[in-house]
């Protein structure tokens, strides 16, 4: 195996920031998005002393998203 050189290991560091990036905006702005985490298929069950919280709905949604969109980048 071939070791990475500079420029190959800057371009990963690169794809790291902007993976970060977008993590930290999608945390700031994540509340202020409309129905997120409240969807029909989002299952929220409170009991006395427990609550569980299981978001599919959304879940499904941004990974289709998130899939177009990287479709859309590294497509060959």
């Amino acid at each position: 195996m071939e070791p990475l050189s500079l420029n190959a290991l800057g371009k990963v560091l690169i794809i790291i920031g902007g993976l970060v990036l977008l993590a930290g905006v999608i945390i700031v702005l994540g509340g202020k998005v409309p129905l997120l985490g409240r969807l029909p298929g989002d299952v929220h069950i409170r009991g006395r002393n427990f609550s569980i919280y299981s978001p599919l709905a959304t879940s499904i949604i941004l990974s289709l998203l998130l899939t177009v969109i990287a479709n859309l980048f590294f497509r060959k």
